[in-house]
């Protein structure tokens, strides 16, 4: 494992804990040369997970893509770095849990908004606005009052 500060190749283990649900290691590692600390994830990564869009095109699942749509809608949020990756380990175990070779793409954007729900409502809001594609204000209001009673927009 190389540092991400000097890109040094030896560094030592100093905490091993299991993740969320016992399906990931987190490690904190030290960096040999210039002691600095950082965490890693290890993580089983399922091959061939298909996502099926809504025009019936089929891509491989792209967790970077996934990662991009939650950064963009907790962007100048105080959600903190270490909640989105726990958000994106949810997510991809959710539907890897849910779906055996194809995902259909609704239920990744279904997945991702009920996740942003529970953590940023404004976040949850800036995702839904492009996710839905709402046509008009009143559909975001719709949304919004539906939020505010802690209900799921539909």
């Amino acid at each position: 494992m190389f540092c991400p500060r000097c890109n040094h190749e030896d560094t030592k283990v100093l905490e091993t804990r299991l993740g969320k649900g016992n399906h990931s290691i987190r490690r904190r590692r030290e960096c040999l040369a210039c002691s600095h600390r950082f965490s890693t994830v290890e993580e089983i990564i399922r091959e061939g997970l298909v996502v099926v869009k809504r025009n019936g095109a089929r891509e491989e699942f792209n967790v970077p893509k996934l990662t991009s749509g939650i950064r963009k809608a907790t962007d100048k949020r105080p959600v903190e770095m270490e909640r989105i990756n726990l958000m994106i380990s949810e997510i991809v175990e959710a539907l890897q849990n849910r779906f055996e070779d194809e995902v259909p793409s609704s239920a990744i954007g279904e997945e991702i908004m009920k996740q942003l729900q529970s953590v940023d409502q404004i976040a949850y809001v800036r995702y839904a606005s492009v996710y839905k594609e709402f046509r008009d204000i009143d559909e975001l209001a719709k949304a919004i009052e539906q939020l505010r009673k802690g209900g799921k927009s539909s």
